[in-house]
């Protein structure tokens, strides 16, 4: 076991940390917005009537969200790309 393995394990066990933390919180609440979205389209195709398919603040949240939660997940994927580098490499 080398320097650079170890260095390489280390390095990616913290970018799969940081991507975890990173995408947990926007996921969760991209989750919410979904699930509170289609609530309201339930609840107007129960009314009657029709649904605004413009943009609207929820969307463009969503959209914010996801992008972070990409970035959060791109970022662990790199921390495990390091591990496995790091098992490859002897």
């Amino acid at each position: 076991m080398e320097l650079l393995n170890v260095v390489l394990w280390l390095a990616g066990i913290g970018l799969i940390v940081a991507g975890y933390t990173r995408a947990r919180g926007p996921l969760a609440r991209y989750q919410a917005l979904k699930e509170q979205d289609a609530n309201v389209a339930r609840y107007e195709a129960w009314r009657g009537g029709a649904r605004d398919q413009g943009t609207t603040g929820a969307s463009v949240a969503m959209q914010i969200l996801r992008r972070q939660a990409r970035i959060g997940i791109a970022i662990g994927v790199v921390g495990f790309v390091l591990v496995l580098l790091g098992f490859l490499i002897r």
